[in-house]
């Protein structure tokens, strides 16, 4: 795993003065390792990861959140792939949210990802989320009057009281076992471009191209702005946000690995303890098995 002072450089901890210039995609804190060594990184990153989903589920108490935003072609679907590979399927969902259907957009923004929220002692990810409601939303704005608001509602203050419904949300749901660990997968402009041709050559991953890949492109400006005074408005202690620097797969996923770990350490999870009475029948039944004999298999 990476230093815990690393992961810490990227927790957006005082959002008033937050930029997103001060963050570089490219950026991987001086590290200076090969493919081998990252790999054996992050296999101590899902190890340690691994281990304490098994407590996660066990005590039964907790749930992770973990949402993932970025540009298209910024690592989600890798990260989530590489990062989440030893987590027990048992107790992790992974949730990705595509253009709202007729059903969701007849009900509150929150709706359709609120259906989704993790059990306790499950881990959920949020493959983009609610905050596509003040991203794409709010860079197309025609998109917000499908939702069909009463047009009183609709005010220039509308950003910022979904800010504010947010942050709301995002406390209640802590208050209630459910914590929130966020990231922004930060990538370069340039860095998508040589994505989208790599998935144009590919025959393999030209599935993965859309041609509202491109158009959204050209609204660069406007999602970086958008994106930058969302976290700025909704990070928190007990929702923080992350700015990964995404343009070398291989640091996003230790830094994303690391974060995940040290928002479950921080809940002090451990497993149930078994009360005297039933540890003294455990006993017995232990003591029960070891006393018959051996079933043979027949030849």
């Amino acid at each position: 795993m990476i230093p815990s002072a690393i992961i810490e450089r990227f927790r957006i901890t005082k959002p008033g003065t937050f930029r997103l210039r001060d963050f570089a995609c490219d950026d991987t804190c001086g590290l200076d390792i090969d493919k081998d060594a990252a790999k054996d990184l992050l296999a101590q990153g899902i190890e340690r990861l691994s281990k304490l989903q098994e407590k996660l589920y066990a005590q039964d108490r907790w749930a992770l959140l973990v949402i993932f935003q970025g540009m298209d072609a910024s690592g989600k679907d890798s990260v989530i792939k590489h990062v989440m590979s030893g987590v027990n399927p048992q107790g992790c969902e992974v949730h990705a949210f595509k253009a709202p259907s007729p059903q969701e957009l007849d009900h509150d923004f929150l709706w359709r990802t609120t259906q989704c929220l993790p059990e306790r002692g499950r881990i959920g990810i949020f493959n983009r989320s609610y905050y596509e409601e003040v991203l794409v939303v709010r860079v197309h704005e025609e998109y917000l009057a499908r939702q069909k608001l009463p047009p009183e509602l609709v005010t220039k203050a509308i950003w910022n009281e979904r800010f504010e419904d947010i942050r709301n949300f995002e406390r209640y749901i802590a208050r209630n076992g459910i914590r929130p660990v966020k990231f922004f997968l930060h990538v370069s402009k340039e860095e998508q471009r040589r994505r989208f041709l790599e998935r144009l050559d590919d025959p393999d991953k030209r599935w993965k191209f859309s041609l509202d890949d491109v158009a959204e492109r050209k609204l660069w400006g406007r999602y970086m702005r958008a994106y930058e005074e969302a976290i700025r408005a909704t990070a928190s202690p007990e929702a923080p946000w992350y700015v990964v620097p995404a343009d070398h797969k291989w640091f996003a996923r230790l830094l994303v690995a690391g974060a995940i770990v040290d928002a479950l350490e921080r809940l002090n999870l451990s497993f149930p303890e078994i009360s005297p009475p039933v540890l003294r029948e455990m006993r017995k039944v232990r003591k029960a098995l070891l006393a018959e004999r051996p079933v043979r298999a027949k030849s």
